[in-house]
């Protein structure tokens, strides 16, 4: 199989650098000037910097180019990814397409492989997931993925092609239980950050952590997912990462708002969006999602951080 990466933000510029080093890998960058720039240079100065572009990676502006191989790998935002996807529908028709964001679509509520299928019917889709950091990834530090596909068999062939000297893969066929743990961990993270940033100590992050964990396996076995799914990489591994780095995007936009300093807009925080929808299906369905909602009210501003640990600490006493 030949593979292309859609997007050359870090993640998939990391990605790229990966699995240059089994095959050649194409990289589509959507402005022409950062593509040039990168392909002079061997760098993406602005995402990675100090990171050398091996030269199996071809990067490139021109789609035509990209969707010339096998496999594509979309390492775009959640929240762009249907819009990615209608805009490019003709050239994507009929491919296996691999989604590599987290999170829940904020307008639907539903995740990457779901929007793929709904927008693009007649495309192999599959999902990669899992606790990661592109800086890892791309300065060679060995990482295990998840790979979802509910295809059996396109799943091994994936796991094999996209396996490299420091990516281990291991796949599932259960593409709810892995996207549901990929979205909902970043909604948790936000809540650690905000606890860390507000000083409320490393005991508060575990108890977030352990009945976020909970709320997370609740509501996607309610979905449809196994419970061994979240017990996974996909699910409770990427939560330990992502409630303890200062690398997580989602935990330090936490640590802002728990430190009460302003964060960069610029900077992609998947668990806004996501809390968001979780909170309005956990309101709608009438489900116990008190981390979610809360998470929510205080990523848009509707609570404080002493808000949130009253309308948290204030519930009703129950039984774990």
């Amino acid at each position: 199989m030949s593979v292309s990466v859609l997007g050359a933000g870090a993640f998939g510029t990391a990605l790229a650098i990966s699995l240059a080093g089994n095959n050649p890998v194409t990289l589509w960058a959507r402005n022409a000037d950062q593509a040039r720039t990168m392909a002079t240079s061997r760098e993406n100065s602005s995402r990675l910097p100090g990171v050398t572009l091996p030269d199996a990676i071809n990067v490139t502006p021109e789609l035509a180019m990209a969707v010339r191989n096998d496999v594509l790998l979309l390492a775009v935002p959640m929240q762009n990814l249907r819009a990615t996807l209608r805009l490019h529908a003709d050239v994507l028709a009929g491919k296996t397409l691999v989604a590599c964001c987290k999170g829940i679509e904020l307008s639907s509520g539903l995740g990457p492989i779901s929007v793929i299928t709904q927008t693009i019917p007649d495309a192999h889709p599959a999902l990669l997931t899992g606790p990661s950091f592109a800086d890892d990834i791309a300065r060679g530090l060995p990482t295990a993925l998840t790979l979802a596909c509910t295809d059996a068999t396109l799943g091994e062939d994936l796991q094999k092609e996209l396996t490299t000297a420091n990516l281990r893969l291991y796949r599932t066929t259960d593409t709810i239980g892995a996207e549901l743990g990929g979205a909902l961990k970043n909604v948790m993270a936000i809540g650690c950050g905000a606890a860390i940033g507000a000083g409320l100590g490393d005991s508060a992050r575990a108890a977030l952590i352990t009945r976020g964990f909970a709320e997370m396996q609740r509501f996607a076995v309610l979905r449809g997912a196994r419970p061994d799914t979240l017990m996974g990489l996909s699910g409770l591994g990427d939560l330990v990462l992502t409630c303890s780095s200062e690398l997580s995007r989602n935990y330090r936009f936490g640590l802002s708002l728990g430190l009460n300093q302003p964060f960069d807009r610029t900077t992609t925080v998947e668990g806004v969006a996501t809390a968001r929808a979780m909170s309005d299906i956990a309101l709608s369905e009438g489900l116990d999602m008190p981390i979610s909602v809360t998470v929510a009210k205080l990523s848009s501003g509707d609570y404080s951080v002493t808000d949130a640990i009253q309308a948290l600490l204030g519930r009703p006493l129950k039984e774990e």
